[in-house]
């Protein structure tokens, strides 16, 4: 299991990344959503249909969690696979975001 320090490290360069994805996406013709960072939490706004998206680093249990579509998603650190990946799915953090916003999108 990470310690405190290792974990601030991965989940930090794992927002980043997914950070710059979303900013890829956001600046696609209609895309439908905005992404901001605040303090290490991001958030993906939608216009239509209304709604919030929060993605958050969680310290205390060493995972990354995603309040969407009415949901919490708990994603752990894989070291096999160096991402952060949710147990049920198997989806690393960046395709979990990517098909929650199609979901919401679709909406």
């Amino acid at each position: 299991m990470l310690d405190e320090l290792q974990f601030r490290r991965v989940a930090e360069a794992a927002l980043d990344s997914l950070m710059q994805h979303l900013i890829v996406r956001e600046e696609e013709a209609e895309s439908g959503f905005e992404v901001d960072e605040q303090n290490g939490v991001l958030n993906v706004a939608f216009e239509e249909p209304a709604g919030k998206f929060v993605i958050t680093p969680n310290a205390p249990v060493r995972q990354i969690w995603i309040s969407a579509l009415s949901t919490s998603f708990k994603l752990d650190w894989d070291e096999t696979n160096s991402a952060f990946i949710l147990p049920r799915t198997g989806e690393h953090l960046m395709a979990l975001v990517d098909r929650l916003i199609g979901e919401h999108l679709a909406g």
